[in-house]
């Protein structure tokens, strides 16, 4: 497998996620709710198994936070 780069909320990350649900994992968001997109485009947690990644792809990982 391959790495390839890509942005993650706006700082360009090396990874051999071939998913989403791979890079989410990677970076540690396994046990979290989280929100996704991909190149501007939400993705629901059930649909990041089955969206690949390519090279220079623009993700944004999004984690709800507490307060006000």
């Amino acid at each position: 497998m391959s790495s390839l780069k890509i942005m993650v909320n706006g700082a360009i990350q090396e990874t051999q996620a071939e998913t989403l649900e791979e890079l989410c994992r990677a970076l540690g968001y396994q046990d979290m709710k989280v929100a996704t997109a991909l190149n501007g485009d939400f993705v629901p947690a059930s649909q990041r198994d089955e969206t690949l990644l390519s090279p220079d792809d623009h993700v944004e990982i999004v984690a709800p936070r507490q307060g006000g």
